[in-house]
Parts: structure tokens; C-alpha cells; sequence
């Protein structure tokens, strides 16, 4: 609260970071004394600077004051890395450092309110960053600061022997005077009375199951073994905290990664320790000194951040408080067991760990190097190997590796925070308590904190670093580990140099690609560059002489590519940053008993190294060792953010010819996810979300699910989990023949999963759902292994899969006529023979070409094809890429029961028709399988398959079978749903917001339909583009983790009763016979004939462009009442952009270039060649939507109060007829030029032309012709 200086009266007002958009309010803030006091300053540029830049407002968002704090001062002369010697020997200060002190650059305030905002913001600020104790403000020699400041800043006296008098004044402002450091003390029976109000704020469930007078209980109960601490301020208790040494540590080493807290024991002799990968100290001077403790009697310990769903867990976890170490071992061992095996088998599913937490686990890491050598060594494979079109598929079993299980003997070296709690108003110096603490127990080296999975972080558990717990781990709680080494604050951050080649050296011993690391130390260390020219920073952090820390970058050489192909404007103003400001990281590695220090280690090197921007490239697992080999995995991660990819326009390059953009924005570079950090950022913390986020099967629409909670920058979820039998997609090596086996929805293809990375924030199981239990909240993995969750969201999709056969007698010439009506197709349930294939994603289809390239190529071998979808075809001509004759394949359509086929257009399906003519397919139609028969001299292959047709039956010799029969729920995934009472009404049953009968379970996408009261069975999720699903399922959900996002208004009863509307079109992609490229993008509909939809009236028109010949060259536009693309059909042997061509969808013809009169004028014969067009390149940008929405915002919003806009005359004109007269245009248009709307509009199509010129060189500018 800040209170006005000349007014009795107070207001509230609330602090928030300063975003740019605050610029021109705060600029009107300024006044004659301000630009005495700070100078000319560009605000913009400052918010962008600052490392911490605070705004107040008032209720009605009108900005009060606002300041921007940055870690170096505003003195011309002084360098940002060398105000450190020049303060001390210029001023009387003696204490002050980079990690606890921060300059004041700017403060501006409503006149009326500038002493209680100077006051405000400098608690907030205090508060925000708990290190800091000293602020500093730098005003020229002679000018005083205005009189809000000078109650808050006090100044400090010059030295004598300064050798310039014209340094300009220092002032500081305390913490203490602030936000004072809590006096912590020992509990006392007293105290009961000033904290059981505390408790009561936050929870009833303490005082229910313990009485009213368990604090005073605990007090009482403390000996050598326990202790009880308070925080006091003005005589009163604001805070507890009760620590014990007693608890099971052995449950936690069975349980959590410790190994780079030596379980958190003491050394012993008898240890078996291998060394991790993760990042500690093995110099002949230890980091953690060794002291001896006695033994004692364990028990498990639970700890509590006082919240009412922690409280819950503590009453139902009581037993597990007051048991014996053997007892939480029988218990521990319970909750291990497993369900009986299911159909998918008994093998323990293959776990791979997120790479944001590699460096704090490492155990069980699969090394990004040693994958890169590996793909290096397919490259180089023998001329015998080197043959094969199709490498054989990597089991992901035979990359299970036996780990090693260290073991620890010596005594306890930690002990526990059983309770805590604090006063809210105080909780921000929760960090007081720990020094504390060391002191009771100064013989543990180490503090630990567990805390149930659904508690969000609170202030303390910032200073600690999360545990990562091991892959078998049924634990429900989250461990936290904090080392007395992180109390102390002497840590500095410097450049390295040769003295630190040894300390560096012992640091990174156990780091993959040290070699690599040290020998970039050692050639800053000789030459501060690299042999080309390159600028090389090394930094190093040192604490009490011994290095912690180490960091290498370079020059960021290629900012433009990353500008042009990544949405770093999202995090940065890029024109207020200079090209050498941006810096490329390689190697990162800090001590992990120091992770409290990380970012002001960050924040150090962009001091230091005077940058901005650090990025750091992660490159997938089949990218080749050149380029993984100059990154060592950071753990750093964490600390970062992710940069969406930006999607890139593909250039009619002959026909622009020279006007295109740089070769520095085209270049082709191996596609990697990028991670970011910059100044403003580096002291943003971010909220920590622990919640099991359990996503079942790696459709679209899980990826899309897991790629929007993974690029939320302002939350980290430690716990996003992909159950899937074959992984993340896009992580084996690159094969076009593979990905063209299966037709593609256009929602991701192998440079997005490349550009996402999204194995740095999700934990991968490979396995199939075969239970789930919902009482126990968990779901079973290959019928052995359990997976809990706390969300659980079902994205399995739909499978094909191989009906059984009817058994028909083909002997007595049975046809389809003879069947049974109405019988439903069942599937087979057996175990499939070897050379039967379905193919439902890239894996499957690895394992299938691999296959045939063994056993088909070269060979007059038979291949059947069962089928009607667009994966039949695109099989079909992935066979004949590969070298498969079309004589050997046999393509057999089913009867149907659907008159629309997979193309849902004559003029296509006659051309692929006559395709698979020309090459020589077989064609069955109308079959239905009846028998199969097996080979004699192998039991589990195919030999013989018979059809029944509408006339005689057909019987087949085959040595391959693929399946595309129809697709459905997995069977697996069916089953687990339906045994734990799901509703399953044909599909997994669900509302508009996605729920289904169990709140913590959510799903999506073709698994699902409707509710029957919705009384729409028609729609369902499978009518829809999957990618938009996927957004809008995560989107819902984040509102319950993102204390940011406004709460869900509460929908109406007549709401409640309709699906929502989603709008991206519906889109499929497919390389046909006779190498056809097929696209076809379509608003979301229920599937109809194309005839009968064209049949409507409101259909619109078609326009249609073709060229016939031996390249047949097919265009389609179908543009509906409306006027805008509302289908789009290409069929073409010659290469063409889809990405550009989706563009089109939703955009009005007068858009482009007014094509309908165009065509019907005879000017357009060929859509292809008029979209390669210089006009249309604008519209392919990634930001032509934004700029089609401001232009729209701009049109429906009322120049004031008292004038309507143009869209609400609009609706009035409307309203009255449907259709505006001659009169009524001119009335719309005059307003339109009179208003300024249109001088408006054309400054913003000038605005984002100019702004995105390095990607849109081709359209000139105001000045240039």
C-alpha cells in the first residue's frame, strides 16, 4: 500500500515487473528533476536492460511509479565489470558486492504519490531478490534527489583521497530498513499463542488430527534430536520451523537420486560409489568438509509448508510419521507391487529422463554424445551396410543399460525440516531460518524438505534443489535438498585464467565432453579466441578460493538466423540489443550444492561479458557429433526458457530473384530446439509445478498437449510424463521413404520435433497403458510396472488393425452375398503372424521396410494390401520407391459402409486410378477377408490369404500383409479404460471441457465422443484438426497450475449444452502413386459427398485450374459465401510449397489479389505459378495472422465513447436487410477514408512490412522508388 503525500487518505495499489507497454505511461511520469537526476533515458531501452524494473498501479491499471534497477551503476566511465574496485576506492563502503547489491537507473512517480511509492517499491524489490541488502543511487555531483528518494536514500561520504572530486553522490538504502532479516531464535511453550493464529489462516486439518496444542506439544518435545525455531518480529512469533535428524534415509537413497550428496551420509571406507555424471568437486580439498556424527534410531519424517492439501496428505500419511525404519520398508515394498500381467506383456518399460535434470540424476542419462556417435558410425558404416536403404529400427530396448546402485555405510549427515510455516507477510525472508538450523545441527552438512506432488513451491523451497527421484520411485512426495555450502556468501564470478586450468579440470572430470570444455578454457586462456577470430568467455565461479562454476561462450554469430527462425522477440525487443551483446553458450556447469547461486551465476556472465541474450542450442539425437560435441548438456536448463521455431516461408527464389532476403536469414542449418536467457529474465523466478502430468500416447494431439505446458516460460513442470510404445516422435535418424509410408496430418513433421526438444522437459515411458487405477491413482505399464499420476490425460488415438476373418468356405464359392447382414467386423485378438504389418506411426514403419528390404526386394514375392484409406496408397507408392515392383502388389479394397472415400473427389481418384494402372497394381475391389493360411515350414508366417467378393472368391499367395483395414481404440488402451469404469460409449465418453467421469483424468482426440446430451453424435474430436485439440486440452488445464491465467467464467445452462468451435482447418498430406503430391486442407465438417455438399445452396463457387499431360498439375479452391478459401485440393508430380499454400485457408479472395475476378477474367491459368507470385509472399509470413487481427481490432474498436465503430454499423445495416445497397456502401466507405481508418490501416500494412523486412525484402518502402 502506498499513501498519497498531500492527501489524509491511502489507496491501494499493486506491484507488478514493469512490461514495454508501460513505456509511454511512465514517460508522461518524468519531470525536469528526473533528467537531472538519471539523464536522458530511453525507457524502452531500460525496461529491456534492467534486471528487475517495478511498476505500481492502482486499481484502474493507471501507472503511479515506476523504477528499474540494474546491477552495475549509470556513470559514464565505469565499466559494468569493474565497478567493484571503483566504488570502494572512491566512496566510504566496505561491504557492498555484486551479490548483494543493485543500482537504482530510474524512478519516476505520480507527484501525489511519490513517497509512498519509493517506499513500496523498494520493499518490492527487497523482497523479490532476498540476496540483496545494499541499493545504491548514483546522482550527479551537486544535484540532490527529489524528496520522495532522499527518505528512502542516505548519502555516503566521498574518500579523502579520491583522485577525481567530480565522481558523482552516492546514496544507499538499507535492507533492514525495509525488510529487515528475521531474528530467529529457539521455540518457547510461550510462543503457542502468536502461532496457532498463523496455522488457522492456513489449514484446520493440524489442529483436527493433533489437537489443539500441538505446537506447544512439539515445543515441549524438543531435545538433542528435534529442535523447534521461531522468527520473531516486535516481540511477537511469525514463523516455525521444527528440524529433526531422525528420519529414514535409506527409504530416500532407495527412492531418489542422492548421489551427488553422497546419499547424505558421511564418507565411510566401505562405500561403493561411481561416480555420476552430475557435477561435483573431486579436488584433494573437498567442497563439504567431513565431521562425524552418531548413530541413531530412524524414522520417517514427513515435511509440511502448512497449506490445506499438504495438511490432508500429513493426516493420511500419520502411520508413516510415526513408523520404524522397518516398518516404512514393509510399506515401501506394498506400494511396489504390481497388477497381473495383460495382453502387452511383462516387460519393464524403457525410461528415459527429461534432459533439464540430466546433470542432477545422470545415473540413468542416455548420453546425447554417445547417441551422435552413433548416428556418426551409421554414416560410416561398411560399403556392404552402407547399401541399405532402410537401417535396421533400434529397439529401444537395446538401449537399457545395467546401472550401478552406489552404496553408502557412513553415518547420517542431514536432517529434515518437519514442519514449517510463516507468516505470509514474512515469507519472503523464509531463507532467515536456515542459518538457524546449521547452527542446532552443525553436524549435518545437508537440510532436506519433502513436500506432497500437488503443493505448489513456496519462497523456501526456491533456495532448495529438487531431488530427482529414480525411476521406480512410489514415493508421493518431492525431496528438496539444501547444503550449508549454500549459506555462504562469498561467491565470486570472474574470468578464467591459467590458474584456474587445474580447479576447472577437477570440477568437470566426470562431465561428458570435458575434453572438449577444458581445451576451450585452455584456448582463452592462450589466445581469449578461437583460431578464426572468434571471441571466446570463460567464466569461473570461485567460493572460498575453490572453483564451483564454469561457463564458456562465444559470439552469437548467427543472431539473424535465430532472429528470422525462432520467436525470440517473444522474450526480447531485438533492436535494443546490439549483434555483440548476444552470446552462444557451450559449456555450463556449477556444483550442484551451489544450484541456489545458479542464476546469479547467469546473471554474473551477462555482467561480466557485457551481454544481453545468451542461447543455447539442443541439437536431437541423430544430429551428427560435429555439432553435439560443441555443447555439453548444461544444467542450466531449468533456468532457461524455450524458444518456439518460427515457421519459415519457402521462397520462389527464381522468381525474385535478387530480392530475397540475406544469405544469413536462408542459410540451411541443422535444425535444433533453442533455450534463452537475457537480463530481464535472469531474476524472474518461475513458478515450480510438481503435479504427475501423466499424457497417454504421442498423437498430435499428446505432442501438442506437450509442447504448450513445456513453452509456458513462466512455469517449469518437473513431472510431464509421455507414456508411449515407441517414445517421442522425430527422434530417429531423418528417412523420406519412411515418413511417406503414412499420410501426414501437417501438424508436425521431423524439424518440428527437432525445433521443440521436447526430451529436455518430458520424461518418456516406452510401454503400452494396460490398466489404470483410479482409486490408487496410477496407471499400469506393460502389465509390470506402475506409473502414478495426479493427472491423467488419454491421447491414444486411433490404431488400424486386422479384422478376424469370417471363415467363409472359399471352396464352395461362398460371396459376399452369402455373409451374414449386419455382422460386425471383429478384430483379431491373436498374436499376428511376422509378415503382417500395421503401420501406425514411423517406427512401425521402419520395421516394416526394414523388413521387406530383407525379405521382398529382389524377388518376385507377392505384397497384399488391405485397404481404402490414404496410408493403403501412400504404402503402395513407398513400395514402388523402394523397388517393388507394381506386379508384386496386390492393393484389395474392403466393401464399405461409407459412400465418401479417402479423396472425396472424382477428378483425384481418377488419376490416382489410372497411376496404380500405369505402375502395374493389382486392384480387388469390394473384398471381404475370409481365411488366412500359414506357411508349413514356419508356423507364425503368412502364406495364403482368401477374399470373399461380390462374385467369385479370390485367394492370394503372399509373403507380406499390410493392414488398413479401419482404425480403432487400441485394444490394450480399450480395455484399461473400460475395467476402471470409464464410460466407453463406442468411444472414451467426455464434455466440452474435456473431463471425463473421474475429475483427474482428461482426454482428447479420436479416443473420444461426445456426451449423448449434447445431441451431437455426429461431431466429435475426430472431425477436428488434432493440433487445435491438443492447445485447447492443455489450455484448460493450465488454468488450474498458472496462478497468472484469470479464473473460467462459469458457463451459462444453455452454454453447458453446446461443443465448442474450433476453427483450424482439417488437413491431410500424402505422396500417392505416380509420385502425387496430394494436399487437401478443409474446414472442420461433417463428412459428406462432394457432390451433395456443392449440391447446397449456400455452397459458394469452385475454381479449378489443371494441366494434363504426363504432369498433370491439379488446383482446387473452393470459395464460400463468404468469399474466403474455404477448401484447397493440389494434386502435382512437381515439388510445391504446402506450407505456404495452407496459408490461403480463411483468407478472403480480395486479399489475393482479388483472384476471383482475376479468374473469372481469364487472367489466372494455373494456381500454382499465381501463388509463386512477389505479391503473395507477405501473406506466407508467420505474422500475417497477428497482422489480420490488429487490423480487425482496429475496425470493431470505437474511436470513443460516443461513436460507433465501423463493424457495429455494420451489424445495424445488417440487421435492417441482409444485403447493403449501393447507398449504404458509400455511406460505409466515406466513413471509412473520413475516420482515419484508412490511413491507419495502411500505416500498419507499411509497419509490418518494415518490421519484418529482413524476411520481406521483395515489397518496397516509402523512400525507395
Amino acid at each position: 500500500m502506498a499513501s498519497p503525500t498531500d492527501a489524509e487518505t491511502s489507496e491501494m495499489i499493486s506491484a507488478r515487473r514493469t512490461e514495454s507497454i508501460d513505456a509511454p505511461s511512465i514517460s508522461k511520469l518524468a519531470t525536469p528533476l528526473t533528467e537531472f537526476l538519471f539523464g536522458r533515458v530511453n525507457v524502452i531501452n531500460l525496461i529491456e536492460k534492467s534486471l528487475l524494473a517495478v511498476t505500481l498501479s492502482n486499481e484502474v491499471e493507471e501507472i503511479l511509479g515506476h523504477a528499474a534497477f540494474l546491477d552495475y551503476p549509470n556513470v559514464a566511465g565505469v565499466e559494468p565489470d569493474a565497478w567493484v574496485d571503483w566504488l570502494m576506492s572512491s566512496y566510504e563502503l566496505a561491504l557492498c558486492n555484486p551479490l548483494n547489491t543493485l543500482f537504482m537507473h530510474y524512478f519516476v512517480a505520480k507527484q501525489s504519490y511519490s513517497n509512498g511509492c519509493a517506499r513500496e517499491i523498494i520493499r518490492t524489490m527487497f523482497n523479490t531478490i532476498p540476496n540483496v541488502h545494499f541499493c545504491l543511487l548514483m546522482v550527479p555531483s551537486g544535484v540532490q534527489p527529489d524528496a520522495a528518494l532522499s527518505t528512502v536514500f542516505k548519502a555516503v561520504p566521498k574518500r579523502r583521497l579520491q583522485k577525481n572530486a567530480d565522481n558523482p553522490q552516492l546514496f544507499i538504502c538499507h535492507r533492514h530498513e525495509h525488510v529487515p532479516i528475521l531474528h530467529i531464535r529457539e521455540a518457547k511453550v510461550e510462543d503457542h499463542d502468536d502461532l496457532m493464529p498463523i496455522f488457522a489462516r492456513q489449514t484446520d486439518v493440524l489442529v483436527n488430527t493433533y489437537g489443539e496444542y500441538f505446537v506447544a506439544e512439539m515445543i515441549e518435545a524438543q531435545n538433542e534430536n528435534m529442535k523447534c525455531i521461531v522468527a520473531e518480529v516486535a516481540g511477537y512469533a511469525v514463523g516455525f520451523m521444527s528440524i529433526s535428524k531422525d528420519f529414514n534415509i535409506d527409504i530416500l537413497n532407495d527412492c531418489f537420486e542422492l548421489a551427488p550428496f553422497h546419499g547424505l551420509k558421511m564418507p565411510h571406507p566401505s562405500d561403493e560409489v561411481k561416480r555420476p555424471f552430475a557435477v561435483y568437486s573431486r579436488s584433494a580439498t573437498p567442497v563439504t568438509p567431513v565431521s562425524q556424527s552418531d548413530t541413531m534410531e530412524r524414522s520417517i519424517s514427513v515435511t509440511s509448508h502448512v497449506s490445506k492439501a499438504e495438511a490432508e496428505v500429513k493426516e493420511r500419511e500419520k502411520e508413516k510419521i510415526l513408523g520404524k525404519e522397518e516398518e516404512g520398508k514393509e510399506r515401501l515394498a506394498s506400494q511396489t507391487e504390481t497388477r497381473p500381467l495383460s495382453a502387452a506383456g511383462s516387460e519393464e518399460p524403457l525410461v528415459k529422463r527429461r534432459l533439464s535434470e540430466s546433470q542432477a540424476s545422470a545415473v540413468d542419462l542416455f548420453s546425447e554424445v554417445e547417441l551422435a556417435r552413433s548416428a556418426a558410425s551409421q554414416l560410416s558404416m561398411t560399403s556392404e551396410k552402407r547399401t541399405r536403404q532402410f537401417p535396421k529400427p533400434e529397439s529401444h530396448h537395446s538401449l537399457r543399460e545395467e546401472q550401478f546402485v552406489p552404496k553408502y555405510f557412513g553415518e547420517n549427515n542431514a536432517f529434515i525440516i518437519q514442519l514449517f510455516c510463516i507468516d505470509e507477510k514474512y515469507e519472503m525472508r523464509s531463507c532467515d531460518f536456515l542459518p538457524k538450523a546449521f547452527e542446532l545441527f552443525n553436524d549435518r552438512k545437508y537440510c532436506i524438505i519433502t513436500t506432497p506432488f500437488m503443493v505448489p513451491e513456496f519462497p523456501l523451497l526456491q533456495l532448495f534443489m529438487r531431488v530427482t527421484p529414480k525411476l521406480k520411485s512410489t514415493l508421493s512426495q518431492e525431496l528438496y535438498v539444501f547444503s550449508s555450502l549454500g549459506l555462504l556468501n562469498n561467491i565470486t564470478v570472474r574470468f578464467a585464467n591459467q590458474h584456474d586450468l587445474v580447479g576447472v579440470e577437477n570440477l568437470v572430470e566426470s562431465l561428458e565432453l570435458s575434453k572438449n570444455l577444458l581445451a576451450d578454457v585452455r584456448r582463452f586462456c592462450s589466445a581469449y579466441r578461437d583460431s578464426d577470430g572468434t571471441e571466446i568467455q570463460v567464466f569461473v565461479a570461485v567460493v572460498a578460493g575453490q572453483i564451483v562454476g564454469v561457463a564458456v561462450l562465444r559470439r552469437e554469430e548467427y543472431i539473424e538466423y535465430i532472429r528470422s527462425h525462432y520467436n525470440i522477440e517473444d522474450f526480447i525487443y531485438f533492436n535494443h540489443h546490439r549483434r555483440e551483446e548476444h552470446a552462444h553458450l557451450h559449456h555450463y556447469a556449477l556444483n550442484p550444492m551451489f544450484k541456489t547461486y545458479s542464476k546469479f551465476f547467469l546473471k554474473e556472465i551477462l555482467r561480466l561479458g557485457n551481454k544481453t541474450s545468451i542461447y543455447y542450442p539442443l541439437y536431437p539425437s541423430y544430429a551428427t557429433s560435429q555439432h553435439v560435441e560443441k555443447h555439453s548438456l548444461v544444467n542450466a536448463l531449468g533456468d532457461m526458457v524455450p524458444v518456439r521455431a518460427r515457421r519459415q516461408i519457402d521462397y520462389p527464389i527464381e522468381i525474385l530473384g535478387d530480392n530475397i532476403p540475406s544469405d544469413r536469414v536462408l542459410q540451411n542449418q541443422e535444425p535444433y530446439a533453442l533455450n534463452h536467457i537475457n537480463r530481464k529474465l535472469v531474476l524472474e523466478p518461475k513458478v515450480t509445478i510438481n503435479a504427475r502430468i501423466v499424457v497417454v500416447g504421442a498423437s498430435d494431439v499428446g505432442i501438442a498437449f506437450l509442447e504448450t505446458f513445456s513453452f509456458c516460460p513462466h512455469l517449469r513442470f518437473n513431472n510431464l510424463i509421455l507414456v508411449s510404445p515407441h517414445g517421442l516422435p522425430g527422434e530417429m535418424q531423418p528417412n523420406v521413404l519412411r515418413e511417406n509410408m503414412r499420410a501426414t496430418s501437417h501438424c508436425y513433421d521431423q524439424k518440428d520435433f527437432a525445433y521443440m526438444g521436447l526430451r529436455t522437459w518430458v520424461n518418456v515411458v516406452y510401454g503400452k497403458m494396460t490398466a489404470i487405477d483410479r482409486h490408487k491413482k496410477h496407471v499400469t505399464v506393460n502389465g509390470s510396472s506402475t506409473v502414478p499420476f495426479d493427472y491423467l490425460v488419454l491421447c491414444t488415438g486411433m490404431q488400424y488393425y486386422m479384422p478376424t476373418p469370417t471363415g467363409a468356405d472359399v471352396d464352395l464359392g461362398v460371396s459376399n452375398n452369402d455373409l451374414p447382414k449386419d455382422k460386425p467386423v471383429r478384430r483379431y485378438e491373436d498374436r499376428l503372424p511376422d509378415n503382417v504389418f500395421l503401420i501406425n506411426d514411423s517406427y512401425d514403419a521402419a520395421v516394416a521396410l526394414f523388413w521387406i528390404e530383407d525379405n521382398i526386394l529382389n524377388t518376385e514375392k507377392t505384397i497384399v494390401i488391405y485397404g481404402h484409406s490414404l496410408d493403403a496408397y501412400t504404402c503402395i507408392q513407398t513400395l514402388l520407391s523402394s523397388g517393388v515392383s507394381g506386379g508384386q502388389i496386390i492393393l484389395v479394397t474392403p466393401t464399405v459402409n461409407s459412400e465418401v472415400s479417402c479423396f472425396n473427389n472424382p477428378d483425384v481418384e481418377a488419376v490416382i486410378s489410372e497411376s496404380l494402372t500405369e505402375s502395374k497394381v493389382i486392384i480387388y475391389s469390394d473384398c471381404i477377408l475370409a481365411q488366412w493360411s500359414y506357411s508349413h515350414s514356419n508356423s507364425s508366417h503368412l502364406n495364403s490369404v482368401s477374399f470373399t467378393t461380390p462374385s467369385e472368391p479370390v485367394t492370394i499367395e503372399c509373403a507380406a500383409f499390410f493392414s488398413y483395414y479401419d482404425k480403432t481404440v487400441d485394444l490394450d488402451a480399450f480395455r484399461a479404460i473400460n475395467c476402471s469404469y470409464l464410460v466407453f460409449d463406442g468411444r472414451l465418453v467426455i464434455d466440452a471441457s474435456f473431463h471425463t467421469n473421474d475429475p483427474s483424468i482428461r482426454s482428447a482426440g479420436p479416443l473420444t465422443k461426445y456426451k449423448r446430451i449434447y445431441h451431437a453424435d455426429k461431431w466429435s474430436h475426430a472431425n477436428f484438426n488434432s493440433k487445435e485439440i491438443g492447445i485447447q486440452l492443455a489450455s484448460s488445464m493450465l488454468s488450474v497450475f498458472d496462478p497468472s491465467m484469470e479464473p473460467e467464467e462459469p458457463t451459462t445452462e444453455d452454454q453447458a449444452k453446446l461443443i465448442p468451435n474450433y476453427r483450424s482447418p482439417k488437413l491431410q498430406g500424402a505422396v500417392l502413386p505416380g509420385n502425387y503430391k496430394y494436399l487437401h486442407a478443409e474446414k472442420p465438417k461433417i463428412p459428406a459427398l462432394l457432390s451433395d455438399q456443392m449440391n447446397q445452396k449456400n455452397y459458394g463457387r469452385e475454381l479449378i485450374t489443371r494441366k494434363s499431360g504426363e504432369n498433370i498439375e491439379y488446383f482446387r479452391l473452393h470459395i464460400n459465401q463468404y468469399n474466403t478459401v474455404e477448401t484447397i485440393t493440389c494434386l502435382s508430380k512437381s515439388e510445391y510449397s504446402s506450407s505456404n499454400l495452407l496459408c490461403l485457408y480463411g483468407i478472403h479472395e480480395r486479399c489475393l489479389n482479388n483472384l476471383v475476378s482475376r479468374y473469372d477474367e481469364g487472367l489466372i491459368k494455373d494456381f500454382y505459378s499465381y501463388f509463386k507470385e512477389t505479391w503473395a509472399v507477405a501473406i506466407y509470413h508467420d505474422r500475417f495472422l497477428d497482422f489480420r487481427d490488429e487490423i480487425r481490432e482496429l475496425l470493431t474498436t470505437r474511436p470513443n465513447d460516443d461513436t460507433e465503430s465501423l463493424e457495429e454499423m455494420i451489424r445495424v445495416m445488417l440487421d435492417e436487410d441482409l444485403v447493403l445497397t449501393d447507398v449504404q456502401r458509400k455511406v460505409l466507405k466515406d466513413r471509412y477514408v473520413l475516420s482515419g481508418c484508412k490511413q491507419t490501416v495502411e500505416t500498419r500494412l507499411l509497419s509490418y512490412l518494415t518490421y519484418n523486412y529482413y524476411h520481406l525484402p521483395m515489397y518496397a518502402k516509402p523512400g525507395m522508388v
